[in-house]
C-alpha cells in the first residue's frame, strides 16, 4: 500500500471527475495523500527548504543539543535498561503565526515564510472547495464553518520542525502517534529524509518522500463536519539515525470561537441524528480536552466535549 499522489492541476482539464474522484478517495479512504503540481512555485520552495534549515543550524541546533529529551535520551541509554522515553518527542519545533515573534537572525527567513504561508492558506481553501463539492455542500461551506461564519476568523499556524539524527532511535520516537485535532493540514515534508507514517487498517505505512509535493492530511474537525465521511487518521515520525528531518506543517484550523457539528445536508442524508457519533461543540472547548489527550485515542475527546 502507497499513500495516493495526486495531480491537482488536472483539477482544471478533461480529467477533472477523474481527479475530484481521487481527492474523495485520498479523505475517505486514506485521510491522507500528497498533491504535486499544485501550483506552489517551485521556486519559492527551494527557497523555504534553504531558509528553513540556515535557521535550525544558525538559531536552534545548539539549543536542541542541550535539551531535556538529548538529556532523558542519553541517560536512559547509560542505564542500558529497555524503557522507552514515552512522554517526549525527538523533535525541535517553532510555530509561526500572522501575530506571533519570529526568528530574526536567518537572512530572508521571514520574507520567504510568510509568502509560503499566503500561498499555503490559498492552497488550503481551494481544497476545502474541492471537498465542498464532494460532499454535495455548498461552496464555501468548510471554510465558512472553520472561520465561524464570512470573515476571516480561522486559526491558521505553521510549524518548523526538524528531527535531528537520533543515537538511540529504539528508545523514543520522533513524534509520537496521534490524530491532528484541526481542520486541513499541508505538510511540506524533507525531499530525502522519510520517518512519517500514517496508520491505515492496523498498518504503518510510511509517507514517502516526494520532491515539493505537498502532503495533506484531514483533521479532527473535518471528520466531524463530514458526519465521518473524511477521517482524521493517525501518524507518527519515526526518529532515525542518519539525516535531519525538515517538516513543514501548516494547520487552517476553526477559530476558537467556531461552532463545528456534522453538516445538516450530510446527517439528513444517512438518516442520523445529528448528536448520534458527533457532538455539537465550540471548537475552542475542544482544544481544551484535546491538549490534555492529544495522543490519545480522538473518540473520547468527543465524548468528553459532548459533556462540556
Amino acid at each position: 500500500m502507497a499513500v495516493p499522489v495526486i495531480d491537482f492541476s488536472k483539477l482544471n482539464g478533461e480529467e477533472r471527475a477523474k481527479t475530484m474522484a481521487q481527492i474523495a478517495n485520498g479523505c475517505e479512504e486514506w485521510g491522507f495523500f500528497q498533491l504535486i503540481n499544485h501550483g506552489i512555485p517551485e521556486e519559492l520552495l527551494e527557497r523555504v527548504k534553504k531558509v528553513s534549515s540556515e535557521f535550525y543550524k544558525l538559531e536552534r541546533e545548539e539549543n536542541f543539543k542541550n535539551s531535556p529529551s538529548v538529556k532523558l535520551l542519553r541517560d536512559l541509554a547509560e542505564k542500558k535498561s529497555s524503557e522507552k522515553l514515552e512522554h517526549v518527542d525527538w523533535e525541535d519545533v517553532i510555530t509561526l503565526l500572522d501575530d506571533n515573534e519570529w526568528p530574526e537572525r536567518t537572512p530572508g527567513f521571514r520574507e520567504t515564510m510568510a509568502e509560503y504561508r499566503c500561498e499555503l492558506k490559498k492552497l488550503a481553501e481551494k481544497l476545502m472547495e474541492v471537498m465542498d463539492e464532494n460532499l454535495g455542500l455548498p461552496k464555501g461551506y468548510i471554510k465558512k464553518a472553520l472561520n465561524g461564519g464570512d470573515g476571516d476568523n480561522a486559526f491558521f499556524g505553521t510549524k518548523v520542525s526538524h528531527y535531528p539524527p537520533c543515537p538511540h532511535p529504539e528508545f523514543v520516537k520522533g513524534l509520537r502517534a496521534h490524530t491532528d485535532a484541526g481542520g486541513v493540514i499541508l505538510l511540506f515534508q524533507d525531499d530525502k529524509v522519510g520517518g512519517l507514517q500514517m496508520l491505515k487498517e492496523g498498518q504503518w505505512i510510511d509517507v514517502q518522500p516526494l520532491p515539493n509535493a505537498i502532503v495533506i492530511n484531514t483533521g479532527d474537525q473535518i471528520e466531524v463536519l463530514s458526519n465521518g465521511r473524511y477521517k482524521s487518521c493517525w501518524h507518527r515520525v519515526m526518529a532515525t539515525p542518519d539525516g535531519n528531518r525538515r517538516s513543514i506543517a501548516s494547520f487552517y484550523n476553526p477559530s476558537l470561537k467556531a461552532t463545528i457539528c456534522p453538516a445538516p445536508q450530510l446527517v439528513e442524508k444517512e438518516n442520523q441524528q445529528v448528536d448520534d457519533t458527533y457532538p455539537k461543540f465550540v471548537f475552542g472547548d475542544y482544544m481544551s480536552v484535546y491538549a490534555e489527550q492529544k495522543f490519545l485515542p480522538k473518540e473520547p475527546r468527543f465524548r468528553a466535549v459532548r459533556a462540556v
